[in-house]
């Protein structure tokens, strides 16, 4: 299970499962109804765009997340373009801590980017460059292959530590298990038979 118990119990938690259900969630009916990004085919698509960009839903997502990050206590949270991009803006707007920073990892470096932050080619945002502990934010996880890309490029380019990942929705389609082949601890805020049951 990738949902971290204390969640459940809060009641933005039950709010953000109906209004997934509403926005961002639909069932095809037949296991091929959908290819997804990762190529699979499944009965059930989440769009966390309308999610994202929704008042009282970013809201929620903004609760949620700080409250998993207060205990993690990163300085950083970012990810790979684009859902991460407006989750991160999300997190970092309602975080207590100032500390908290913001950044995003382009899927192709343009070769630009860090030249005030002096962060490596395709990481903006926050000056990441002195190091510090990093949360990944993804959006939805199905096979966990483009966080632990990111993941990846942090380590390689960076003195920071990815210390987690976190997803608004795991489709438990192998993300959890990916994320513990490659030694990355892994959660998510909502998952898939939340949704689907």
């Amino acid at each position: 299970m990738s949902v971290h118990p204390s969640l459940k119990s809060m009641p933005e938690w039950e709010r953000l499962v109906e209004m997934v259900r509403e926005l961002a969630f639909l069932d095809g009916g037949s296991d091929d109804a959908f290819t997804l990004a990762s190529g699979r085919n499944s009965r059930w698509f989440f769009d966390m765009k309308p999610v994202m960009m929704h008042t009282e839903s970013a809201n929620l997502l903004s609760t949620l997340f700080n409250h998993r990050l207060d205990d993690l206590d990163p300085v950083f949270v970012g990810g790979l373009e684009l859902g991460a991009v407006p989750l991160t803006a999300i997190v970092i707007t309602g975080a207590e801590s100032e500390k908290r920073k913001g950044f995003m990892v382009r899927k192709s470096p343009k070769g630009r980017g860090g030249r005030k932050t002096n962060n490596p080619p395709g990481i903006e945002g926050a000056s990441i460059a002195e190091g510090g502990n990093v949360v990944i934010l993804e959006d939805v996880t199905t096979t966990g292959g483009s966080s632990i890309k990111a993941v990846e490029r942090i380590h390689e380019n960076t003195s920071c530590k990815v210390i987690a990942v976190i997803s608004i929705l795991d489709r438990e389609e192998g993300g959890v298990e990916a994320f513990a082949a490659a030694g990355i601890p892994f959660e998510s805020i909502l998952s898939r038979s939340d949704i689907t049951n």
